[in-house]
């Protein structure tokens, strides 16, 4: 998506969805008194860090209890304010503004942290030649529950056939798969798992 557009929808999304978060961030105040959102470092387009926002969803320096970054469904760490704003994946909406800022896509892979950077092969590493996205070809076809090997191959099929068409079919996608929660669950995240190939549709 071009830049003009990607500003264009991201734009009416914040104007649309401020409501909601206002609301959002209020709950998340009241429950336990920590700040509104959570700001993590993440790699993007041509291997630049930036700061990525989301509303937070767990306590107060969960990175550093439990499973650390890894976040399964039913983590003790999640708030119960948090839980909610998970399952219909209204913690993203503050990456609203990482895309007006120009630091993230609408459409695109999804950013990841520095050491999973490092994890990358030359072949991998072409996953940052595109802005990282809020939505992408991995995300409607199963998110975090994928293994990490399949979700970077369908991360490069996008990089490498990416075209209007099939950014539209994201979007138009996109709904359907929001509502699955943001977890790693019992094969995603970083396995020894080899992705299915017969997944990824024709070159």
């Amino acid at each position: 998506m071009n830049r003009t557009l990607d500003v264009a929808i991201a734009g009416t999304g914040l104007v649309v969805t401020s409501p909601l978060l206002a609301l959002s961030a209020v709950a998340i105040k009241l429950e336990d008194g920590g700040p509104m959102l959570y700001r993590q470092t993440r790699v993007g387009k041509d291997g630049v860090d930036f700061e990525l926002l989301k509303l937070r969803t767990m306590v107060v320096g969960a990175e550093r209890q439990g499973a650390g970054f890894a976040v399964n469904k039913g983590d003790a760490r999640i708030t119960r304010v948090g839980r909610v704003l998970r399952r219909m994946s209204l913690d993203e909406l503050p990456q609203l503004w990482n895309v007006v800022r120009g630091d993230m896509s609408i459409i695109g892979p999804r950013p990841t942290l520095r050491y999973q950077v490092e994890q990358y092969d030359e072949r991998q590493r072409h996953r940052l030649d595109v802005k990282p996205g809020i939505t992408g070809w991995a995300q409607i076809h199963g998110r975090a529950s994928l293994p990490w090997a399949e979700r970077i191959e369908l991360d490069l099929w996008y990089v490498r056939h990416r075209n209007w068409k099939t950014d539209l079919l994201i979007l138009l996608r996109t709904p359907l798969a929001l509502f699955g929660g943001t977890y790693k669950g019992e094969t995603g995240g970083w396995t020894a798992h080899q992705p299915r190939r017969d997944t990824l549709p024709p070159a």
